[in-house]
């Protein structure tokens, strides 16, 4: 979109909120007057980014918190988290693109965002994106990628793969919203990376859902743990920084740095980096780096946001495999915080993460929900038009097989029903094995308490495991849940395999 256009778009909306506060409706006229929803119009226009974009980058980044100008641990700040460490400089860039003192960048929001916007820019400049390209929300994709500054292709595809994500299904944090689009991502050379989000990513030795992604070999020492060293704890970590983030700074050889486990917050998928056997530094004590296994947590101590449901669920499998393997007692003894271990300057967890919850978990099998249905393509529950075919190409399928479609202009879905045991809060997680020629915009429609919600799924990626797509108001009794539509202008073919509903 060109600047004219913009900040044409913004009067628009700046007249229809006008006309909203006339007819009564103060609750939208108060959104709109939001200053970090504001922030992100003036910066969008400013440098001709996608607005949509812009407030997606920042919410994989921070959830839309500055942190009071506090750095991540890769001394990233604020809401863009512009970044300031020996190899990366992204806060310096931003003050001479924009002018704006560094302290500024740092501490205040609007600035930060402005600064984020000019960096994002540079990067579509430096890539040869043109006007016409920068209308298309899919050719940002390597501008993305490359304002993750990763140390690796795939790190770059995992970082830009979480901002195209929420652009698919919509997000909400501070009073800035983007709604659910369909988007078809242009990875470029990215596409032929791998794809650490799906199970066909290389497995660890040590814990099997877990992808293994080494850190540096400068961020640990190499042992032979337990003939060297016993290992009698497991120690809780927040990472003061992104998943994506926070993996490719334990690959940094300046971070000095590192933990066993990495754990993202949406959907608890975990990547670890260095061996059980291995001493990551993690606890900021020799000895206790010696003794334990350090679980690092996607997010920041500050912001409860972070903490899920999914990431409580897996780190606390996590957890309990590694107190049976080595003999932890499944007690606050045996499972600390980073805050409890000697000498300790850090907060971490902080006093947003449950302990409760995480230890019923750990000792009441690994976090099993309360209540849970899986609906494969295959169950009673299915239903689907003979426009959809059957397959068992694809080894990620969820079962004996799995079914497809082409997208046309009409929905045609394939629903899913289940029978809900009580009208509730429920997390729906979604199961597709990916294919580069699978559908790059899938439509999931969840049929919500309130009326149906549509979010979209890039289903070239992530596959073969369970991914969230929300947590949805759900009335009870049995019905049509979760279908799978084939109305979308997302280009390769629909897939249905099998969806999971969970209490939360």
């Amino acid at each position: 979109m060109t600047l004219a256009r913009t900040r044409l778009v913004a009067l628009t909306a700046a007249v229809i909120t006008s006309l909203m506060v006339l007819a009564g409706q103060p609750a939208l006229a108060h959104q709109a007057a939001n200053p970090l929803s504001d922030a992100f119009d003036r910066a969008a226009a400013a440098h001709d980014v996608p607005r949509d974009l812009l407030v997606a980058l920042g919410y994989a980044e921070t959830h839309l918190d500055g942190h009071n100008g506090e750095p991540s641990a890769s001394g990233g700040y604020g809401v863009m988290h512009l970044v300031s460490n020996p190899t990366t400089k992204s806060l310096e860039q931003a003050a001479e693109l924009t002018g704006e003192p560094v302290a500024k960048l740092r501490k205040d929001d609007a600035a930060n965002i402005l600064g984020g916007a000019a960096v994002l820019r540079a990067h579509a400049d430096k890539l040869g994106l043109d006007e016409a390209a920068r209308d298309d929300l899919g050719r940002w994709y390597q501008a993305v990628a490359a304002y993750g500054n990763a140390t690796s292709p795939e790190l770059s595809r995992l970082y830009a793969d979480a901002v195209y994500e929420s652009l698919g299904l919509g997000l909400q944090a501070r009073g800035v919203s983007v709604a659910p689009q369909e988007v078809t991502a242009d990875r470029g050379a990215l596409a032929d990376a791998r794809d650490l989000n799906a199970r066909a990513a290389v497995a660890s030795a040590d814990y099997p859902p877990a992808a293994w992604v080494a850190a540096n070999s400068g961020n640990y020492t190499a042992s032979s743990r337990e003939s060297s060293y016993n290992i009698d704890r497991v120690i809780i970590h927040v990472t003061q920084g992104s998943y994506a983030g926070t993996i490719s700074w334990f690959q940094n050889p300046s971070a000095n740095v590192s933990a066993h486990y990495v754990i993202k917050s949406s959907n608890g998928a975990v990547t670890q980096m260095v061996r059980d056997k291995d001493v990551a530094w993690h606890a900021g004590n020799w000895s206790y780096n010696t003794r334990s296994i350090g679980i690092e947590h996607e997010g920041w101590v500050d912001d409860a946001s972070w903490f899920t449901d999914a990431m409580y669920r897996a780190s606390a499998a996590l957890t309990k495999h590694l107190c049976d393997k080595y003999g932890i007692p499944k007690t606050r003894t045996g499972i600390i915080g980073h805050n409890e271990v000697p000498g300790a300057t850090h907060t971490d967890p902080g006093r947003h993460w449950n302990w409760t919850t995480f230890m019923n978990y750990v000792t009441g099998g690994g976090g099993t929900p309360s209540w849970t249905t899986t609906v494969d393509n295959s169950s009673s529950g299915f239903t689907a038009s003979a426009n959809w075919g059957t397959s068992a190409y694809s080894s990620q399928r969820h079962g004996t097989d799995y079914r497809f479609a082409d997208p046309v202009a009409s929905s045609d879905p394939a629903w899913y029903s289940a029978a809900i045991p009580s009208a509730g809060n429920y997390r729906v997680e979604v199961w597709y094995p990916s294919d580069p020629g699978y559908n790059s915009s899938a439509p999931y429609i969840v049929a919500a308490a309130g009326g149906n919600q549509t979010v979209y799924v890039d289903q070239r990626s992530g596959g073969g495991a369970w991914r969230s797509i929300g947590t949805f108001s759900l009335n009870a009794g049995t019905q049509n849940v979760v279908g799978v539509s084939r109305w979308t202008s997302g280009t390769g073919l629909v897939i249905a395999d099998a969806v999971r509903i969970s209490r939360v």
